[in-house]
C-alpha cells in the first residue's frame, strides 16, 4: 500500500493504488486523510521553536499512525503482515533518505510489518514568528494517564526535577492527564495533544501500536523547544513504564503477533535514539524503570502519600474505552496493575468490571488472558526462563540480558501471587 504524507500544497494523485495524507492541516478533499493540525497549531500558539529535524521525526510518525489506520491486516497474505510504501514530506531528505535502513527497521519491529520509506522535500518547519519562547523546563516526561507514567512524574519531581508533561490525547484520558500535571511538583507545564490521524475508510482498524511513534515526536519536538536544548545542552526525554510490560513477553506460542505490543520495547526505543543521534538531535530518551516490575515501582515511589491519592485514578487497561471507560480487569495489562498493587499493599480502589478472576467461567478464570498468564507461569517452572521469553529479548542492540530476564521472572511471581490469591489454577 502507497502512502504519499505532505503539506496540502502537494500535487497528490487520487488514485487507487495510493492515499495521500495531509500533514499539519485538515484534509482538502475527502479523498484524502490528514494528521497533526492540532499540534502544529498547539506549537505555534506556544510560540515554540522546535528543530527542524525534530518536525521531521514527527512527521514520520504521523505518517506511520495514517498508515497503521488505512492498513486492514486482514487483506495481508498471512492474515497479519502488511507491506507499506511510505513517502513523506521532510525539510532534510537528503539525510533522511540517507537513514532509510535504520528507519525500515525500527518500524518493522514497531508494528511488525513490512516498511519501505522515501522522503520528499517540502516538509514542515516554520519560521520562527517576532516573539519566541523557550521554556526553562529540565527536560521532558511522557504523561499517558497511566499508573507508570504517573509515578514517573512523581519521581522526577521528588527528586528535584521539574519536567514539562507531555501528553497525547486519547479518549477517557485526558481529564486525568490534566488532573496529574495540575497535582504534581507543584504543577507541570503541560502540552496535550491529539495526533488526529484520520483516513478516508469507514472501516479503518482501531489500531495502537503506532500511536508511540507519534507520542514519542511530540516529546521530541517539545524537548527542542526547551531553553536547556537552544543552550546545546542534551535534553532527556523520560519515557516511565515498568520493565515488564515493556519487554512484554509473549505469554504463549499463539500470543507472538497481535497481543505483544513493542511501544516501549529497549530494542524499539534504543532505534529510535540512534536515529537521534544520526539526526545531531541532542535528546536522550530514557526509561529509568527498565528493570523494575510494576510491583517494585509502587513500592520505590518517592511520594508515597502522592501515588496513593493519585494511583487508583489512572489508567491501565488495554480495553477501557470498549468497556465504557472502565477496566475490564482481566486483560493482561489490569492483570499486570491488579498484581502491582498487591505487591504494594495498600487498597486498589480501581472498579473492575470482571473483579472475582477465582469464578470458573469464560469471563473469568477461563478468559483467554487470564489462562496465557497461568500458562505462561508454568512453562517458566517447568523449561526456565531463557527458553520460555524466546525472542523477546534475543537481539544484539540488549547485551547482555540477565538483569531483564530477572525483572520478568519478578513480574511473574507478582501474577503468581495474583492469581493465587483469587483461586486460579
Amino acid at each position: 500500500m502507497k502512502i504519499v504524507c505532505a503539506l496540502k500544497d502537494h500535487p497528490f494523485s487520487n488514485s487507487e493504488e495510493s492515499l495521500g495524507v495531509v500533514l499539519y492541516d485538515g484534509s482538502t478533499s475527502e479523498n484524502l486523510g490528514s494528521a497533526g493540525g492540532a499540534i502544529k497549531y498547539q506549537v505555534l500558539k506556544d510560540k515554540w521553536v522546535p528543530a527542524a529535524r525534530a518536525w521531521d521525526f514527527l512527521s514520520l510518525g504521523l505518517a506511520v499512525a495514517a498508515a497503521d489506520l488505512a492498513g486492514h491486516r486482514g487483506e495481508s497474505a498471512d492474515g497479519w503482515t502488511r507491506q507499506f510504501e511510505l513517502e513523506i514530506a521532510v525539510s532534510d531528505p537528503a539525510f533522511w533518505n540517507s537513514q532509510t535502513d535504520l528507519v525500515s527497521q525500527m518500524l518493522g519491529f514497531l508494528t511488525t510489518d513490512q516498511w519501505s520509506v522515501r522522503f520528499l522535500d517540502g516538509g514542515f518547519h516554520p519560521a520562527p514568528g517576532k516573539e519566541t519562547v523557550r521554556p526553562g523546563e529540565d527536560g521532558i516526561v511522557l504523561l499517558s494517564g497511566g499508573l507508570d507514567s504517573l509515578v514517573g512524574a512523581i519521581d522526577l519531581a521528588g527528586v528535584g526535577k521539574h519536567p514539562l508533561a507531555v501528553s497525547q490525547i486519547v479518549r477517557g484520558d485526558a481529564e486525568n492527564q490534566r488532573h496529574f500535571a495540575v497535582n504534581i511538583g507543584g504543577g507541570l507545564r503541560h502540552f496535550q495533544v491529539n495526533h488526529n490521524a484520520q483516513v478516508p475508510d469507514p472501516e479503518s482498524p482501531p489500531s495502537q501500536r503506532s500511536r508511540s511513534l507519534v507520542f514519542l515526536g511530540c516529546g521530541v519536538l517539545a524537548a527542542t523547544a526547551l531553553k536547556m536544548y537552544h543552550a546545546e545542552q542534551e535534553t532527556p526525554v523520560f519515557v516511565c513504564e515498568n520493565g515488564f510490560i515493556s519487554i512484554n513477553p509473549p505469554l504463549t506460542d499463539s500470543r507472538l503477533g497481535s497481543l505483544s505490543t513493542r511501544t516501549t520495547h529497549p530494542e524499539f526505543l534504543g532505534l529510535v535514539q540512534k536515529l537521534m543521534s544520526k539526526a545531531s538531535l541532542r535528546v536522550k530518551i530514557e526509561n529509568p524503570y527498565q528493570l523494575k516490575t510494576k510491583g517494585e515501582m509502587l513500592q520505590g515511589c518517592h511520594d508515597q502519600a502522592k501515588l496513593q491519592e493519585n494511583a487508583s485514578r489512572s489508567i491501565s487497561c488495554g480495553r477501557y474505552r470498549r468497556f465504557g471507560n472502565k477496566h475490564c480487569g482481566r486483560c493482561v495489562p489490569c492483570l499486570v496493575r491488579r498484581a502491582a498493587f498487591q505487591k504494594w499493599g495498600l487498597p486498589d480502589k480501581t472498579e473492575y468490571l470482571y473483579a472475582d478472576l477465582g469464578r470458573d467461567d469464560e469471563e473469568h478464570a477461563a478468559f483467554d488472558d487470564v489462562r496465557c498468564v497461568a500458562m505462561g507461569i508454568l512453562q517458566v517452572r517447568e523449561t526456565g526462563i531463557r527458553d520460555w521469553i524466546g525472542t523477546a529479548l534475543s537481539t544484539a542492540i540488549l547485551g547482555d540480558v540477565t538483569d531483564l530476564e530477572s525483572m520478568v521472572c519478578r513480574g511473574l511471581d507478582e501474577l503468581d501471587t495474583l492469581l493465587k490469591a483469587h483461586g486460579v489454577k
